[in-house]
């Protein structure tokens, strides 16, 4: 794909047939993906590279993006994975001491379909009225009847598989800085790399694996405690996964989830999954943690989550479970707490680059849980 040129004309239809118009940005080229929106005002270079973003078409809410450039330091993988990019004023040119190049050219280099121009306020508020939805984005054929067609011959977000599609192909290890404490095997989801930094900075040396192994794999580096992380896709479609996360419990190993990996513990508990609406993304979402009372201010990227009740002590195979942390926006469920198994989760990135920081400290209760079970 080439680098759009100045002024060239594109469309965004949605699968419902809402169109937009406006102008190149990044490669020209025809994209699909599911239409979501995030409303972080920092943070954008972290987004683009974050693999949970796979297969969808990500909606900028902040009226301008791009003035802080891009630069070698804030990727969260190793290449841009959202599927399609809409903005409604690119920065002309890059203003920071970090950058290293154009946001534009960036997306155009890694081939990212995008869109600028648009009315970004008027389709959030249509994707918060009519739910997230696929899309289509071109900036070759202008027809947005035809466009519609090829949209509405995409996959849907809804029982798609796509961990694996996003997942290291072979085990590599981030090493603890300075001494080295304890050992933690993460199965990569759509791992984002500040993860293993934030275990890192606590003494942790993290082996992460692909998404295909087995609970042998894992155990094969003596880990002191497994971690699930984020990724794409519907929850209820990994099946490996839970069944990896039911043999970590049944074997009493230390367990933490971030976001796709608090949704396969649910399951690997016994708890359903569901779709949400239009999801949670953006860095300013309130959660109340129910054990210390304390409300943080959270990032979050999630289109699912765990059916579980908020209010009381459920009984699964490996005894009482807890609901943690709850979303003050809707009560959707943010984490959950084995009372038996040494396993909890959090819906939520308190890893979160480009901020907030208020939800750090689970990594501290993490290495918390593995002291109390040594």
């Amino acid at each position: 794909m080439r680098r759009s040129r100045l002024g060239s004309p594109a469309i965004l239809v949605l699968e419902d047939g809402r169109t937009f118009s406006g102008t190149a940005y990044g490669a020209v080229g025809e994209t699909f993906g599911e239409a979501v929106f995030t409303t972080g005002m920092t943070g954008y270079q972290e987004v683009l590279t974050d693999p949970s973003f796979h297969k969808q078409v990500v909606v900028q809410t902040a009226p301008q993006i791009g003035n802080t450039g891009v630069n070698d330091e804030d990727d969260e993988s190793d290449r841009i994975w959202v599927s399609g990019y809409v903005v409604r004023d690119p920065a002309r040119r890059p203003s920071n001491w970090r950058a290293k190049g154009d946001l534009g050219d960036r997306l155009a280099a890694e081939g990212v379909v995008g869109i600028s121009g648009v009315d970004t306020r008027a389709l959030t508020r249509h994707l918060r009225e009519r739910g997230a939805m696929r899309v289509g984005i071109s900036s070759l054929d202008l027809d947005a009847g035809k466009l519609r067609e090829r949209v509405l011959a995409q996959p849907q977000m809804l029982g798609a598989d796509l961990s694996a599609q996003v997942s290291t192909g072979a085990r590599y290890t981030v090493t603890a800085q300075g001494e080295h404490r304890y050992t933690v095997a993460a199965l990569d989801l759509g791992i984002k790399r500040n993860v293993a930094r934030r275990l890192a900075a606590r003494g942790v040396t993290t082996h992460i694996f692909p998404a295909s192994s087995s609970i042998e794999d894992l155990l094969a580096v003596s880990p002191d405690a497994v971690f699930l992380s984020p990724g794409p896709g519907d929850p209820a479609t990994a099946d490996g996964p839970v069944a990896l996360a039911r043999e970590v419990m049944r074997r009493q190993v230390p367990l933490f989830g971030i976001c796709f990996g608090s949704q396969i513990l649910g399951r690997a508990l016994g708890f359903g999954t569901y779709k949400l609406g239009y999801g949670h993304r953006g860095i300013n979402q309130p959660v109340l943690d129910k054990t210390t009372g304390k409300v943080e201010v959270t990032s979050h990227n999630h289109g699912f989550a765990v059916d579980a009740p908020l209010n009381q002590v459920i009984d699964t195979d490996f005894g009482g479970v807890e609901v943690s942390h709850v979303c003050l926006n809707d009560d959707v469920v943010e984490g959950l707490r084995g009372i038996e198994v040494p396993a909890f989760t959090v819906q939520y990135h308190p890893e979160a680059a480009a901020g907030p920081h208020d939800a750090d400290y689970l990594f501290d209760r993490f290495v918390e849980l593995v002291e109390k079970k040594g």
